[in-house]
Formats: C-alpha cells, sequence, structure tokens
C-alpha cells in the first residue's frame, strides 16, 4: 500500500531517469495522467501510454527523454513539495519560480492540474504538489 501516490510516479521517474531506462510504468489513476500530461506538453518526457499490466490494472507506461546521448538527462530533477503529512498551498499571488522560471511548479488548483505559469496567467492558487527542472 502507497501512503502518497504522487510521491511513488515522482520517485519511480527518478530512479528510471538515473538507470538510464526506456520507459517506466507507473499505476495509474487521474491525477498521474494529468502529470504525465504536463510533462510531456513542457517536454520533460517524450510520451506516455495506458497500458495493462498482467494482472490486468491500468498503468501509464512512460517513455522517457534523454539529450544526444543517454548521459545527457533532461529531467534533472524531481521533489515532491505537498507531501500528506505537511500540505503545502499558495495564493495566486505566491506562486513560486523553480530555478527563477528554468524549472516548473505543478499545482493542483480549481482549473484542475496546471503548472506556475497557467496558474499565474489564471490568477489562480492552489496545492504545490511538485518542482520539475
Amino acid at each position: 500500500m502507497v501512503n502518497d501516490p504522487i510521491a511513488d510516479m515522482l520517485t519511480r521517474i527518478r530512479n528510471a531517469n538515473t538507470a538510464k531506462h526506456d520507459t517506466v510504468d507507473v499505476p495509474s489513476s487521474k491525477m498521474k495522467v494529468a502529470i504525465a500530461d504536463i510533462l510531456v506538453n513542457e517536454g520533460y518526457i517524450e510520451k506516455y501510454d495506458m497500458v495493462d499490466d498482467k494482472n490486468n490494472f491500468k498503468v501509464i507506461r512512460i517513455t522517457l527523454k534523454y539529450g544526444s546521448d543517454r548521459n545527457e538527462k533532461i529531467i534533472t530533477g524531481l521533489k515532491r513539495i505537498s507531501k500528506p503529512g505537511l500540505r503545502v498551498y499558495t495564493g495566486k499571488d505566491q506562486i513560486p519560480k523553480v530555478l527563477g522560471g528554468l524549472g516548473i511548479a505543478i499545482l493542483s488548483t480549481n482549473q484542475g492540474i496546471v503548472t506556475d505559469k497557467e496558474a499565474r496567467k489564471l490568477q489562480v492558487g492552489g496545492e504545490v504538489l511538485a518542482f520539475v527542472w
């Protein structure tokens, strides 16, 4: 049983990226699909597909992205910010910038799961889920 499924997803991606794997499988949920969608749109991962594993559970198969050779990683860091034991919320005026705008913050808002740039454009705050750089 996993207490924090989003942290589990980010850890699986981080570990697969460090081990230079092509793909990584993550158990599926709507929030994880939304996060994977943001990672594809921002260029951090190549693509993701919904597949069935051997026990007929839906999983997200994430294809990782590397630079010109395998030693050049596109994702240099992933960090879970809001945890089950300590939720972190931000208002529309205090949305954090990751590495001065080089990375992205993923927020859960009433408009859905969005990046920090989209949240500023929509003028909404919410729960800060993760930082990616």
